[in-house]
């Protein structure tokens, strides 16, 4: 009850509603970045057989792993703001929607993509009108794995080193032992990540009307 109590009176504090919209500008950001390249790269991937064996090795290569681990190298080039946030969330969420994407591509009913070419559309066309609707629900899938690993990720990297935050709140209540305030950034990405999670999947089901 003490930490419901201050939950609600933090949302009340414009200072604390300015920490989680920095957090939420940070993982917003990176998730969209993560969309873009993931998407990009599996259409390039698709449309070309040694760039589809190059971008497959390259996933099995990069995604065991642990993207955390590159963040100190990360500030080093970018410094202390939000920039390395962004990047070690787009890092993180863009391989499973590479993975979910490519496979998705992939099993597209060949004769579709025959029969658009047989009528004059250039191979890239195809992908564009044929492949990637096609693909949706399996990217989708994709985006929702990808939005959780940014919740967790973005936290992670401002508990690590930020001025600012949810994740650096948390770490400022833990050493002054405070442990009703420790909580309030826990419950609230929580709360964001299933706010976000059920606006994607209003999406998914606006969209897949048809499947």
């Amino acid at each position: 009850a003490t930490v419901l109590s201050a939950v609600i009176s933090s949302l009340a504090d414009p200072a604390f509603l300015a920490e989680l919209a920095i957090t939420l500008s940070r993982l917003l950001a990176g998730f969209a970045i993560a969309v873009v390249v993931g998407i990009g790269l599996s259409l390039i991937g698709a449309s070309n057989k040694y760039a589809g064996l190059m971008l497959q090795a390259t996933v099995q290569l990069l995604a065991p792993i642990p993207k955390i681990a590159l963040y100190p190298a990360i500030v080093l080039v970018f410094g202390y703001e939000s920039t390395p946030k962004i990047l070690l969330v787009a890092v993180d969420a863009v391989f499973p929607i590479i993975l979910a994407t490519y496979q998705g591509i992939a099993r597209v009913e060949r004769k579709l993509i025959w029969s658009a070419r047989a009528m004059g559309q250039s191979q890239f066309s195809c992908l564009l009108t044929i492949a990637l609707p096609s693909a949706l629900p399996s990217i989708l899938t994709g985006c929702r794995v990808a939005l959780i690993v940014s919740c967790i990720v973005v936290f992670l990297a401002e508990m690590i080193s930020s001025s600012d935050g949810l994740g650096r709140l948390l770490i400022a209540a833990a050493r002054n032992f405070d442990t009703v305030n420790m909580f309030v950034p826990l419950i609230l990405i929580s709360v964001i990540g299933l706010v976000l999670n059920l606006t994607l999947n209003a999406l998914r089901k606006r969209l897949l009307v048809g499947y």
